[in-house]
């Protein structure tokens, strides 16, 4: 079975995205135009209006897997029923990939007045490789009214999370050279998928309207949903903090959510405020590698020059740095280099990288 603990949380931010943006007051020009992102129109407003709205959504991905390989798949979104929200979901169970391959497996639900077309697909493209597709479609009937009418007719949010069993899907982001190709060729509209979960295990895939990066996490400081995913959370956290009674007033009486984020706001002390401010994570790798210590370097590939010259010298760690991948990485100086003082300043050529298992500790 399919264990969605990993992605729900990430997935549950998108869900809301848009529901109420800063000031967080139905009275505010911002809101005038909720739900920017991931709304599926019924086609008829979609085909009377021309400003790039749709009424469906396509998700094609691809899973390294064998006969014993099987696929589920969630799709959810809100609905819009008067001045609330409702949150719904259309679950396909684990399908074995073979049987994906010989027909469609194809799911239609009534939340009235919505009509909801889910259909899972899959074709082998290479040994071993088959390409999923997730379609999404709203085929709600609409005779006539604005895009606020429409709204009520709407799949607000909508997004899918996938789940294998006995596989493990590729990363179109950066997918390993043999199936580039193949990745290139999956056409993703109104969504983009990507690995969520365990890097380890790849069993998990969040397609969403917002573009995430890999594996993309809610930071630990983060004390919940803003709505706003366009701005950061201390930002917003301030700005909240600044509004006067008269809005916080608005605001309290938008609705349930809006107070509860307004009264968690209110709420934070002066270091849960700061930690929103910035952090430091070390890597376990790099635990005993912080700043000081001396180590002796052993480069494990042979990129460039410093790789062939710099082997066996001794230096120093300065600091222990995160790129945006998640990769650590240790800046050092060469403790034989004259220019080392430049380095430790953090001047270019005079501090170097290395991961964490290129280095010996002294």
């Amino acid at each position: 079975m399919v264990d969605w603990t990993l992605a729900e949380r990430i997935a549950g931010a998108v869900l809301y995205e848009g529901y109420l943006l800063y000031p967080y007051r139905p009275s505010a020009l911002k809101n005038r135009r909720r739900w920017t992102f991931g709304v599926l129109f019924p086609p008829a407003f979609c085909l009377r209006e021309s400003a790039g709205d749709r009424f469906s959504s396509q998700t094609e991905c691809l899973v390294e897997g064998d006969g014993e390989t099987r696929v589920a798949a969630k799709v959810r979104f809100l609905q819009l029923l008067g001045p609330s929200v409702v949150e719904r979901e259309v679950v396909l169970d684990a399908i074995p990939l073979h049987r994906l391959g010989e027909c469609t497996e194809e799911r239609s639900h009534c939340f009235p007045p919505l009509e909801v077309a889910v259909q899972l697909q899959a074709r082998a493209v290479a040994e071993g490789l088959v390409k999923l597709r997730l379609s999404v479609a709203n085929q709600t009937p609409f005779a006539v009214g604005d895009r606020d009418a429409a709204l009520a007719s709407s799949l607000l949010s909508c997004h899918a999370m996938l789940g294998v069993e006995e596989g493990g899907f590729v990363s179109l982001t950066d997918p390993p050279p043999a199936w580039a190709a193949y990745a290139e060729a999956c056409q993703n509209i109104g969504t983009w998928p990507v690995l969520v979960g365990s890097p380890e295990r790849r069993s998990l895939v969040l397609s969403s309207p917002i573009i995430l990066p890999e594996f993309a996490a809610v930071a630990p400081e983060s004390p919940g949903d803003l709505f706003d995913g366009t701005e950061i959370d201390e930002l917003l956290s301030l700005r909240i903090l600044t509004l006067g009674d008269a809005e916080k007033d608005a605001m309290r009486g938008a609705d349930d959510r809006t107070r509860r984020l307004l009264d968690r706001t209110e709420a934070l002390s002066p270091d849960a405020l700061l930690a929103l401010h910035g952090t430091w994570r070390r890597d376990a790798s790099a635990v005993g590698l912080g700043p000081g210590r001396r180590v002796r370097l052993r480069p494990g590939g042979r990129a460039d020059i410093f790789d062939l010259e710099l082997g066996g010298k001794e230096a120093t760690v300065v600091s222990v740095e995160v790129d945006l991948e998640g990769r650590t990485y240790l800046a050092v100086t060469v403790d034989d280099d004259p220019g080392k003082d430049l380095g430790r300043l953090g001047q270019p050529g005079h501090r170097f990288f290395f991961r964490p298992d290129e280095v010996e500790p002294l």
